[in-house]
């Protein structure tokens, strides 16, 4: 459907490259490959190497976007105004006691980063440890990554990323004197302190593959620093951590549907890892350490949504493995924690979580659990970095209800409320309206849906609605609340969360169902979701604006091919739409590993059927498309800025309406966009406006 839009400039027209690509003897097209620059790892890292010819079609981009939405420059200001109004400004974390300190973070008032400090255990005068506002003062764009203190408590180790490529380099601040160490260590993934002294790290080489473990002294040369593990397999990602006990460091290496890990105990650093369990196909599993045994969440012998099993520290394979918490089906466990004295699991049914928790020495079946009233919601789990305690925190919150952080202690059952997130410039959760229902899919499957509108909306067809939905990786999306939400709702916007297959909302069940050949299961119930809220009454076709990122991008680039019409406007951000281009690329950081996921095209005919027929990007054909916003990142690492590129210009080249259709690129930034909890407001506004211009609304005085 074609819509009335101010008078605008033309677009931009990429340029044409022909190319013509034979894969199991069928010839793929791209006139568009020419986006991709030849140098684009070292864009990544530097984005003004972007090759000339490139960067001006991006730069025509985003000035067309500017022109496209002039209209909504005012609004987007208010917008902007009003989600920073429900920001405290000068807020703090509910400190966190670990060792002789409590730690904690602050927000100063207008700061867009925040300040870790701590203070002695039992009181006192709290201490900077690092000021990220410092650090970021001189940089475009500014991403803090991992911060770790050393087990001795006087050496913070933190990373941070300044251009969006997720390359990190690693610093090493003395909390003593608070300055840092004259040296450090580039391109660092993951961190975990051994000791005082030693600390293990992961480096990612020039693909941004994790794929090396190394061991550093405090004060030496990095150069010198010992190779503890390197994994070859391009399909597998590299990480440490150190296990709660402080007893092991584990070093896991796996991919989304497999891994094996080894430990070292930190008593003995410079001991070779010990294999728990090696890598066997389709085996998961994640350990945590409680007393003589290893205590692990996996999926071993057929549990498809998860079990917790124990072994002997002594023999930790798999021959030794016993249950302790059986498989039960449509019970996923997600989540493990083990204290001393406790063990704590995060469970999820019906797409609800749910914390559970036994002490060691009672039976499972004592278990207790810890319960909310609401119909859809969302649980943190937040277990303590201590070992030894029986104190255990979570958040809570729910569309309507702002996030609330609980301790709880777990011999008496009490909760404490220590904070309820403020929203300054006021809310009411009784003005708002949550429901979980359901929709039946093409196939009779039951798709999960949260609804959050205000209660003065008509619910006669007449609301505008935005559709959120991502499906892929097992990754469920929360019920939970948003401030930013509210500018949409308080506006008479329906928000609509698609549980979609491809998540676990429903178990592993779930997720496995929309893999493979299987995966339009993702956009069948996608589209069947949105035909629910229109004959329920929220809403209306052509009134339902779509938004997905990543690979909710894909489902949005589906949707828009299956059911064009449906839909007012569709909002695409960091969109994962060139599929079969990208997992044809095994050069690409991230392709082999995502075989588990889409199949592995290269090898397998049906594989590369399957992703050739739901591509967005191969399936663009020349019919109407709604308006369109689509958003993406030159450092972005996960997905490609070309990829999006493509796309818009081949939409560009045959869509047969006159409805908008806009790129915008960050040319600083990456995958997750601008940096700082302000600046991060106008990504949000930007979409916001352009979901309001398009389902009609008022621009001058909404």
């Amino acid at each position: 459907m074609s819509r009335s839009f101010p008078a605008l400039p033309d677009a931009p027209s990429a340029a044409r490259h022909p190319r013509v690509t034979t894969v199991h003897g069928v010839d793929l097209h791209d006139d568009y490959g020419w986006l991709r620059a030849d140098n684009w790892q070292e864009a990544m890292r530097a984005p003004d190497r972007l090759p000339a010819d490139i960067a001006a079609y991006l730069t025509a981009e985003n000035a067309y976007y500017d022109a496209a939405m002039a209209d909504t420059t005012d609004l987007q200001t208010r917008l902007v105004a009003e989600m920073r109004a429900r920001i405290k400004e000068d807020d703090s974390s509910v400190p966190r006691q670990n060792g002789p300190y409590a730690y904690g973070v602050r927000y100063d008032d207008g700061a867009e980063y925040p300040v870790f400090i701590r203070t002695p255990r039992d009181g006192g005068p709290s201490a900077v440890m690092l000021d990220v506002n410092v650090a970021a003062a001189t940089e475009d764009y500014f991403q803090l990554g991992t911060t770790q203190v050393s087990p001795d408590h006087r050496t913070l180790a933190w990373a941070a990323d300044v251009n969006g490529s997720e390359f990190h380099r690693l610093t090493f601040r003395d909390l003593t004197t608070g300055t840092d160490l004259d040296y450090h260590i580039p391109d660092v993934g993951s961190v975990a302190w051994a000791d005082a002294r030693t600390l293990f790290y992961v480096r990612v080489d020039a693909r941004h593959h994790p794929n090396r473990a190394y061991r550093h002294t405090l004060g030496t040369d990095p150069a010198t620093d010992a190779l503890v593990y390197t994994e070859t397999d391009t399909r597998y990602h590299v990480s440490v951590h150190r296990l709660r006990s402080g007893a092991f460091i584990a070093i896991s290496t796996g991919m989304n549907d497999e891994n094996e890990i080894s430990v070292i105990p930190t008593a003995d650093p410079t001991a070779a890892p010990r294999m728990v369990e090696p890598r066997t196909t389709a085996l998961e599993y994640d350990i945590e350490h409680q007393g003589d045994a290893f205590l692990i969440l996996t999926n071993a012998d057929g549990a498809q949504d998860f079990k917790v099993m124990t072994t002997p520290v002594a023999t930790p394979s798999r021959d030794h493995w016993t249950d302790l918490i059986p498989h039960e089906d449509g019970r996923m466990i997600v989540g493990l924690a083990a204290y001393k004295d406790w063990t704590i699991w995060t469970e999820r049914r019906n797409a609800l979580p749910r914390i559970c928790y036994v002490r060691v020495d009672e039976p499972i079946s004592a278990a207790r659990s810890i319960g909310f009233d609401e119909q859809a919601f969302s649980l943190g789990s937040d277990p303590s970095p201590e070992y030894d305690t029986g104190n255990f925190r979570f958040t809570y919150s729910s569309p309507t209800t702002p996030t609330q952080v609980f301790d709880y202690d777990l011999a008496s059952g009490t909760r404490t409320l220590r904070k309820t997130v403020e929203i300054p410039s006021g809310h009411d959760p009784a003005d708002y309206v949550t429901i979980r229902t359901t929709a039946p899919s093409h196939d009779g499957a039951q798709v999960p849906v949260t609804i959050l509108y205000h209660k003065d909306t008509a619910l006669d067809g007449t609301a505008p609605c935005l559709l959120y939905g991502y499906g892929s990786y097992g990754a469920s999306m929360p019920a939970s609340f948003s401030a930013n939400r509210l500018s949409l709702v308080n506006r008479g916007f329906v928000y609509a969360i698609a549980h979609v297959r491809g998540g676990e909302e429903l178990g592993r069940n779930w997720y496995e169902a929309a893999k493979f050949a299987s995966k339009p299961n993702t956009f069948h119930d996608f589209i069947a979701v949105a035909l629910q809220l229109i004959a329920d009454g929220y809403t209306d076709r052509g009134r339902i604006v779509i938004q997905g990122g990543s690979a909710g991008g894909l489902l949005v680039g589906a949707a828009l091919n299956m059911a064009p019409d449906l839909w007012a406007g569709a909002i695409a951000d960091v969109p994962f739409v060139d599929v079969l281009t990208t997992i044809l690329d095994d050069t690409l950081p991230l392709t082999p590993g995502e075989w588990s996921q889409w199949g592995n095209p290269i090898e397998s005919r049906q594989a590369f059927d399957d992703i050739r027929g739901y591509s967005p990007y191969d399936n663009v054909t020349a019919r109407a498309y709604p308006p369109i916003l689509v958003t993406a990142g030159v450092s972005d690492p996960r997905v490609t800025y070309w990829e999006p590129a493509k796309w818009v210009a081949r939409l560009r080249r045959l869509k047969t309406d006159d409805n908008i259709l806009m790129l915008r690129t960050n040319m600083t930034s990456g995958h997750f966009g601008k940096s700082g909890r302000f600046a991060a407001l106008e990504d949000a506004a930007r979409s916001y406006a352009f979901a309001l211009k398009v389902t009609g609304a008022d621009l001058s005085s909404t």
